[in-house]
């Protein structure tokens, strides 16, 4: 997937990338642009600089340190010579391209009565690089399992910013949507699958096309806000199974609220290190405490050893603990 990334990088950084060892090159999460401070790239839970000739670096003082110039180049070529058109984007701290890789961005904010209008003086770049990985989702799938309704139950996906929730989702909405329950004799139909992609990472799309394999009963509404997006599909496109990423908002209650009442499945994300965790931020509690979610799934990533799911059920108590591989 760094390949894609290249084009839209300057030439100075593009070149240094591509020196990185192919097994690095493979599995780069993460690429740190700052001006004039070391550039940066992070993998696994490993990180390193780039020196002048792309080689791996531990000090800061040998490392390539990106100019001015190669971030305004950069920002330029992220928003394909548009700034106007990615100003709502600006304003928001991120954009996201084509691929789904989503940048963040960080760098002298304008206010506008208290709020950030946009962004100005880009200086830091966060490339987060998206990954589609078929299959990780499907260890986990006959745990979330209803066999009542022949469906998904209620879910809400727990784990610290790039522990996979999004690929994992991703992979979930293929699974659902072709009727890959992986229940052995037990036959299930795939379901309609309503997927509200804000910030264009699940799909990828293209001019409303997804890029990634979200299964052959997916619809997706992209770019747009996860509450109102839950409430058009629940409106007008009869979804089996409603998908949203990283809710946390009063809105976004409301519309699970609108789903579970009109009888649609809702699997979620939220941030979070564990379900206590999620069960400070006001929102979520609420949601917690009414018993929206039949199971709770608790992304853990331990150094040294590999990512697992750990699966509760409404009442806290476990239901499975599954090693997965990871993803971006």
């Amino acid at each position: 997937m760094l390949r894609s990334i290249l084009p839209l990088l300057p030439q100075t950084l593009r070149f240094l990338l591509t020196e990185l060892p192919d097994a690095v090159q493979a599995s780069v999460e993460e690429i740190r642009v700052r001006e004039s401070r070391p550039f940066e790239i992070s993998w696994g839970e490993r990180y390193a600089f780039l020196d002048e000739r792309g080689q791996m670096v531990t000090q800061e003082a040998m490392a390539y340190k990106p100019t001015r110039q190669d971030c305004l180049s950069l920002l330029e070529m992220l928003t394909n010579h548009s700034l106007y058109t990615f100003e709502e984007e600006l304003r928001r701290g991120y954009i996201t391209i084509v691929g789904g890789h989503r940048v963040g961005l960080a760098g002298r904010t304008v206010l506008d009565q208290g709020h950030v209008r946009q962004i100005r003086d880009v200086s830091s770049f966060n490339i987060r690089i998206a990954r589609e990985l078929p299959g990780v989702g499907q260890a986990l799938l006959p745990q979330l399992y209803d066999p009542l309704l022949g469906s998904i139950h209620h879910t809400l996906i727990i784990s610290p910013p790039q522990q996979g929730k999004t690929t994992l989702i991703r992979d979930l909405a293929r699974l659902i949507s072709r009727g890959e329950w992986g229940i052995g004799a037990i036959a299930a139909s795939g379901k309609k699958v309503g997927v509200v992609d804000e910030r264009s990472e699940l799909a990828a799309c293209v001019k409303g096309v997804p890029r990634f394999d979200l299964g052959p009963r997916t619809d997706v509404m992209d770019g747009c806000p996860k509450a109102e997006g839950m409430m058009m599909m629940i409106r007008s496109l009869s979804p089996d199974v409603l998908i949203v990423d990283e809710i946390g908002r009063p809105e976004d209650a409301q519309a699970i609220h609108e789903a579970v009442h009109t009888g649609i499945r809702v699997v979620a994300t939220a941030h979070g290190a564990d379900y206590e965790d999620v069960r400070m931020r006001p929102v979520l509690k609420q949601l917690l405490e009414e018993g929206v979610f039949a199971r709770y799934v608790i992304l853990q990533r331990r150094k040294g050893a590999p990512s697992s799911y750990r699966v509760m059920d409404r009442y806290g108590k476990a239901v499975d603990s599954i090693p997965v591989s990871r993803g971006g």
